[in-house]
């Protein structure tokens, strides 16, 4: 069986493949393309490992597959990293190339400078010296077909650091299964690709791990549209206009395509999505419904990390059932819920949040040993840091993460739920909750909340009155702060640690 690139090129080579905002790639223009970027990938002795450093364009997409296709595997680098943060994941990796994009290609080449061995390619750059121009390196390669028996290599991820320095790990076995050749994977892709989910959109950075999906769906045969950036009327139009069929989101979007007037959101045919994967963050209960009613039951979340992949999910209908929850553990995970005295706890009672890995893997963190270890409550049982429960049916419900826990005279208080009721109140857009010192308590709770509106923000007292109505009193915040924005990440997570920190005059771990 000819690899999917190549088929579709013999099939359809008229028909799209991948395009961007700036271009439209064909099977027929694909083939040639990935086969040069492939043959310069494999011409390099002992290549290992090359960082992808750009926003998302069809481009940067191309490296990735030629990475896959080489059998070298690809560090997804988040494009907002300063040449400092990308130089600490080069030398951690291992990285011998980075690819970069016009709005990096400098702080990529201060990176690679910093390591020493980095070869720098980058497209759309002004000629720029010691980096290599993506046209010339791609003309330095045969168009030939390039081998297909090199072992497939997965992704290295870097986790965003929410609680801690960016650790790598390697694309999990459920997301890339562990096959001997580039042939074996790239035809197990195209088995895994369901005609009725392409083509896809992609709205949110290829170095997050969820956006990735599209990606191996475009390398088993369906086409991909990238959006350098989400912008909410842009994206129905794209949808519209391509008859896109899956894309991944987080909350943050449905929010703002939710915030589209009325006469904006009519204006768009978003009938052909067959699937909506959403992952990230927790979904707030309201929102989640009005997406339902809007796109229709055609939502599916993940709950899992990048360790680990997903370890539950549930669909629309499921969750219309069980709001709020995050679905039941799916093969090969089994939910394991611990006690703060190591107890198995049963049927609703919220402890810490564990996952066993059936195959005895775990999870794995690159160059860390002692965080691995650290991770496991047993060989092959592993946690993500957070809290939750699971009702008489097995449907999981996070109450919150471990590592935000507020300490306030002896009493642990979860910030999760102080977060959602203030995002009920009619005035606020987003809310974050935190701990902060208290001479007497040890900590107190403090709330950083964003207004709909800044020239009507609400006021203390208003959102104090509205908690005391939803909240038992430990729980309610004794201080509110009125912020422009709490730093929500384009995957919709918040930095808890780096919100802490505008109150605590030194770094420290809380509970």
């Amino acid at each position: 069986m000819a690899l999917a690139t190549k088929e579709k090129a013999r099939a359809t080579p008229g028909a799209f493949a991948l395009a961007d905002e700036r271009q439209t790639i064909t099977w027929g223009e694909l083939e040639p393309i990935l086969n040069r970027a492939v043959n310069a990938l494999v011409a390099k002795p002992g290549l290992q490992r090359v960082a992808v450093f750009a926003q998302n364009s069809a481009e940067a997409a191309v490296a990735y597959l030629a990475a896959m296709h080489a059998g070298v595997s690809s560090v997804p680098a988040n494009f907002h990293f300063t040449a400092d943060e990308l130089a600490y994941i080069l030398r951690d990796s291992g990285a011998k190339i980075v690819f970069a994009g016009p709005e990096t290609a400098a702080a990529a080449k201060a990176a690679a400078d910093q390591v020493g061995g980095v070869e720098v390619v980058a497209w759309r750059s002004p000629p720029t010296a010691g980096v290599t121009a993506w046209d010339a390196w791609l003309a330095a390669a045969s168009d030939a077909e390039p081998p297909t028996d090199r072992p497939p290599q997965p992704h290295l991820h870097y986790t965003s650091g929410t609680t801690g320095r960016p650790k790598g790990v390697e694309t999990p076995p459920t997301l890339w299964p562990r096959k001997a050749t580039v042939r074996e994977f790239v035809e197990l892709l195209q088995a895994q690709t369901p005609a009725e989910h392409a083509p896809s959109l992609v709205v949110s950075p290829l170095y997050h791990t969820s956006p990735l999906r599209s990606l191996r769906a475009l390398a088993g045969g369906a086409p991909m549209v990238l959006m350098s950036r989400f912008d909410a009327e842009r994206v129905l139009q794209t949808i519209d206009r391509y008859r896109i069929a899956s894309t991944v989101m987080v909350p943050t979007h449905f929010q703002r395509l939710l915030a589209l007037p009325e006469e904006v959101r009519r204006k768009y045919d978003v009938s052909s999505l067959a699937l909506v994967y959403h992952t990230g963050a927790a979904c707030p209960v309201d929102v989640k419904r009005a997406m339902i009613a809007w796109f229709g039951p055609v939502f599916v979340e993940a709950y899992g990390g990048t360790e680990s992949g997903a370890v539950c999910t549930i669909t629309s209908q499921e969750w219309l059932q069980k709001p709020g929850s995050v679905g039941c553990a799916k093969p090969p995970f089994e939910l394991v819920v611990v006690g703060e005295d190591g107890e198995r706890l049963g049927a609703n009672r919220p402890g810490q949040l564990y996952f066993r890995d059936t195959t005895g893997r775990g999870i794995i963190y690159h160059n860390d040993e002692a965080k691995t270890r650290a991770a496991h409550l047993e060989p092959g049982v592993f946690t993500l840091g957070e809290v939750g429960y699971f009702d008489d049916d097995g449907y999981l419900f996070i109450t919150d993460r471990v590592s935000d826990m507020i300490v306030s005279g002896g009493v642990n208080i979860y910030p999760a739920e102080t977060e959602q009721v203030l995002l009920q109140h009619p005035k606020v857009a987003d809310a974050a909750v935190v701990g902060a010192p208290n001479a007497e308590m040890g900590e107190e709770v403090k709330a950083l909340v964003v207004p709909k509106d800044l020239k009507d923000p609400p006021t203390a007292e208003e959102l104090d009155q509205f908690c005391r109505e939803r909240l038992a009193g430990y729980k309610r915040p004794r201080t509110y702060d009125i912020v422009e924005d709490i730093g929500r990440n384009a995957m919709g997570k918040v930095n808890k640690r780096e919100l802490r920190r505008r109150y605590w005059p030194t770094e420290r771990t809380i509970g």
